[in-house]
Formats: C-alpha cells, sequence, structure tokens
C-alpha cells in the first residue's frame, strides 16, 4: 500500500508565527480584516477602485423604455429580397447599414438609415422610407 505522506505545513500548526513572519506582524484585528468576513469586502472594494472606477458614483437615471435598433447590412437585404412581396421590404427597428450592394431595386421600410446606404438605394433605383417618429437618418 502507499504511504502517503502528509502536508508540509503540519509541522507549523503548533508555532506562533506560522505564515506570518515575525509574530508582530499577526497581532490585532487588522490581520484579520476586522470581523467575519470583513476582510473579503475592504478587498474587494480596492478592486473596484482600481480596475471597475467607471461603475462608481454614478448620478442620475437612465430611461427604462429606451431601446437600441438592430442593424442590417444592404448585403443582407438583397439575399432577403427575392421573398419581399412587390419588391417592398418592412424591417420595423432596424437600422440600414450601406455595407454590400443591391442587385435590384427595391422599397425598403426601415426605422433608420446610414447616409452612404441611402445612396446606394437610390443608386440602385430604389426607394428608402423611414418609418415612425424615432427614425434616425
Amino acid at each position: 500500500m502507499v504511504v502517503r505522506k502528509g502536508k508540509r505545513n503540519r509541522k507549523y500548526l503548533g508555532t506562533r508565527r506560522w505564515g506570518v513572519g515575525n509574530i508582530k506582524n499577526a497581532r490585532g484585528a487588522g490581520d484579520r480584516g476586522g470581523v467575519g468576513g470583513a476582510g473579503a469586502r475592504k478587498h474587494n472594494f480596492s478592486t473596484m477602485t482600481t480596475k471597475f472606477r467607471h461603475l462608481l458614483h454614478k448620478k442620475g437615471f437612465t430611461k427604462w423604455d429606451q431601446h437600441k435598433l438592430d442593424e442590417m447590412t444592404l448585403d443582407q437585404i438583397s439575399r432577403m429580397s427575392g421573398a419581399a412581396k412587390d419588391n417592398v421590404l418592412e424591417l420595423e427597428n432596424v437600422k440600414v447599414l450601406s455595407n454590400g450592394v443591391l442587385q435590384k431595386p427595391i422599397t425598403i421600410k426601415a426605422a433608420g438609415f446610414s447616409k452612404k446606404a441611402m445612396e446606394k438605394i437610390k443608386a440602385a433605383g430604389g426607394t428608402a422610407v423611414a418609418l415612425g417618429d424615432d427614425a434616425q437618418e
């Protein structure tokens, strides 16, 4: 049978200075971080102030119903245009971006368009219609 060796630190358990150097380094509540789990909170707070400073001292509020538009490129729209009825494609809550080229003239109704996307749509012979009152151009 294999003889298991004890952990090396077993021989230091009875001594006063195990793991702290001189005994004066381990005096008082400062060595224990306060009472209970107080040290954990204190040291996590220092991590918070060094690495996540932007999360502290927030003021004001944000609207709970504020939403971001989804994004779709002209390349994706040209692939979808085969399934569109009467060459009209309606995209709610979507902003159209200019990456890609339209293959055929199509009317696109969306919440927003980038400037280059509008230029490319018009160059292909299509039209761009902004939907709603929160449309972004």
